[in-house]
């Protein structure tokens, strides 16, 4: 029988533990790419203090859409379909929420932005889904998000689509 040398085991036992802590090391590292190049529909976050020169010669239609992930009971609608922007200036939207049960449920959002391309441009000032969002039984609530697009948007851009997907939070 032919003797296996040590440099094998210690490779046969360290790849695997690399492995690992290369795989828990992807979720932050897909965000922060996220974050910075606005792929996967990533907004960014603005602190509101930042002041912009609003565009007016440029129009967007932002698109309003929502959907609800299986196991949570609730209904999410906006409260407009659609509404015209000017890049630059800030806005708020909301969207209506409704417990259809009799237990509270717990909820998060997460937003994506099409085309991907503009995600980059699209700065949330506040959201609903900076944070859980809690529902009573039976309650409807408005859960708004202020909003801007900024205006070094490219001009060819006039539709913005802003989806909230929700999960069910244990």
């Amino acid at each position: 029988m032919k003797k296996i040398k040590k440099s094998f085991w210690v490779k046969l036992i360290a790849a695997p533990i690399v492995m690992f802590f290369f795989a828990f090391a992807m979720v932050p590292l897909y965000n922060v790419l996220c974050d910075i190049t606005g792929f996967n529909g990533t907004t960014g976050i603005t602190d509101g203090e930042q002041q912009y020169v609003v565009n007016e010669q440029n129009e967007i239609e932002v698109s309003f859409f929502s959907m609800i992930m299986p196991g949570l009971p609730i209904e999410v609608k906006p409260k407009f379909d659609s509404i015209k922007i000017k890049p630059g200036k800030f806005y708020d939207a909301t969207y209506i929420a409704k417990n259809n049960t009799n237990k509270e449920v717990v909820g998060q959002a997460v937003p994506s932005v099409a085309p991907t391309v503009a995600a980059s441009f699209f700065k949330k000032l506040e959201c609903f889904c900076f944070n859980r969002q809690v529902f009573a039984p039976g309650d409807e609530i408005e859960m708004s998000v202020r909003f801007v697009v900024e205006p070094q948007i490219d001009e060819k851009i006039k539709d913005i689509s802003l989806s909230y997907s929700f999960f069910k939070i244990e």
